[in-house]
């Protein structure tokens, strides 16, 4: 359906909103007609236009094979590169503006594996229609800015609706991973997903067995790091699409006790994800005040408490209590991240975080001494922004003193921290001898002996500050003359 079915001024918005494109549009298209061959703006661009939102990349589809592709594009393009040229794909950058050229599609699937059989259309209505959404389904032919729209996702966008345009089931059987990207609409933009669709979904998650691990966690990454997450993880949870690549999180559902005396875990680590989204820094803020969107900080917001179904107890009178789920939740942190492809670093930052989340309760009303603190802040290491306002949204009582009490006495914490941040170099701490001076004091060579000495002036440290090093090579030898391999 052309532009002449919708309102002009809808169209005028969204050619405003591409206003600093246009140039580059028009010459691509002139380019490309002027060699013989079709190409539109397709895809995300054209849906963001209408959204109000600018696209940092822009997705063409074209007639032309890659091989034309690279012969219109040369000369005029800065650079020009493959992205896929068995599936039709050329890059190419044109001043600060990425470009995709990609040959109309018409490819059939293998459904038990997922590979498509790759076969090039040469219609731009058999390319819109093999699309996962409507809204994603909507061009603008070159250069004449020609809206073409037959599946009516204008109408879908402006209702906020996910469809697809052809039938939900023959969609998802092509690609599962659509299903997954329905969520991530719905974080990242605000969607619904129409009725069929949800029913579709839920009939068909357990086809996601079929697609690789780093293919989901690149959607969950996105999911995450949009700007409503809980919403785009209630439809992962709610259509079961959770089970099949983050089973520890609706397993968060557990059953109230009949006291009723703990709160639903799944709904509470939701509520700490969002207040922990609220605690981040601006983008282009330092690195102490967390720049959001933060993936680590998200990560571990949502799993922190995932350790708490295998640890539940009923205890006598009619408590419940997790203990050491902090431990487990870690362990099972690091296996499910590492199950999904992500790096290593992350893996380590997340775990690390779900296992030191309960720290703090330990301080009660500030009995800690400063040894504990400095353990505190070292054992954290760079960790300790993400850690303060980890700790700080899990506090999610109903009772308003409480959360007060909670907030004034971390307030405090991070107060101490603060001043002992200014006398030491926590950051960066150190026994006052180093591994050498160790060695000349004792008399020793490097090994394991050599490294539970420096284990245990590590220690010392951590329990009694600075105390110089004349101080520290007494402590040494005392620690020396106890051990069994100096025994005469």
């Amino acid at each position: 359906m052309s532009s002449t079915a919708r309102p002009s001024s809808l169209l005028q918005e969204a050619v405003r909103r591409l206003a600093p494109v246009l140039p580059l549009l028009t010459e691509l298209g002139e380019r490309f007609v002027a060699a013989g061959h079709e190409v539109a703006l397709v895809g995300g661009p054209v849906r963001d236009a209408f959204l109000g939102r600018t696209s940092p990349d822009l997705d063409f589809t074209t007639d032309a094979t890659p091989e034309q592709t690279e012969k219109v594009l040369r000369g005029w393009v800065d650079a020009h590169w493959d992205v896929g040229r068995a599936f039709g794909t050329i890059g190419a950058r044109k001043g600060t503006t990425t470009i995709e050229v990609t040959t109309y599609r018409a490819d059939a699937y293998d459904r038990t594996t997922r590979k498509p059989e790759v076969a090039f259309g040469d219609n731009l209505a058999d390319d819109l229609v093999r699309r996962d959404f409507t809204v994603n389904a909507m061009a603008l032919r070159l250069p004449t800015l020609e809206f073409v729209d037959p599946h009516d996702g204008l109408a879908d966008l402006a209702a906020r609706v996910l469809r697809t345009p052809g039938t939900p089931q023959e969609s998802f059987a092509d690609d599962p991973l659509r299903m997954m990207r329905a969520a991530r609409f719905v974080a990242q933009l605000g969607f619904t997903l129409a009725p069929e669709v949800d029913a579709a979904v839920r009939d068909m998650a357990g086809r996601l067995e079929i697609i690789s691990a780093e293919r989901i966690r690149v959607e969950l990454e996105k999911l995450l790091l949009s700007p409503d997450p809980k919403a785009g993880l209630r439809v992962l949870v709610d259509t079961g699409l959770a089970d099949q690549m983050l089973p520890e999180l609706p397993a968060l559902k557990l059953e109230l006790d009949e006291h009723h005396r703990h709160k639903d875990v799944y709904e509470h680590s939701l509520i700490v994800l969002e207040q922990a989204i609220a605690l981040e820094g601006p983008p282009d803020g330092p690195e102490e005040s967390v720049p959001g969107p933060d993936l680590v900080l998200r990560l571990a917001a949502l799993l922190h408490d995932i350790g708490k179904p295998a640890t539940r107890r009923f205890e006598p009178g009619g408590g419940v209590s997790f203990h050491h789920h902090e431990v487990v939740g870690a362990k099972m942190t690091a296996k499910r991240l590492r199950a999904l492809r992500f790096d290593k670093d992350t893996v380590k930052a997340v775990s690390r975080l779900v296992e030191l989340h309960l720290r703090f309760h330990g301080y009660g009303e500030g009995q800690w001494t400063d040894s504990a603190v400095r353990r505190y802040v070292t054992d954290a290491g760079p960790l300790l922004p993400r850690l303060h306002r980890l700790t700080r949204s899990d506090c999610t009582t109903r009772n308003v003193r409480k959360a007060q009490r909670l907030s004034r006495t971390y307030d405090e914490l991070e107060a101490r921290i603060a001043r002992l941040l200014e006398q030491e170099e926590l950051a960066a701490v150190r026994p006052e001898l180093d591994g050498n001076q160790i060695a000349e004091v004792l008399g020793i060579r490097p090994g394991p002996l050599l490294g539970r000495a420096y284990k245990h002036l590590l220690a010392v440290r951590l329990d009694r500050g600075l105390i110089g090093e004349d101080a520290a090579r007494e402590e040494l030898l005392a620690w020396w003359a106890q051990q069994p391999e100096t025994a005469g």
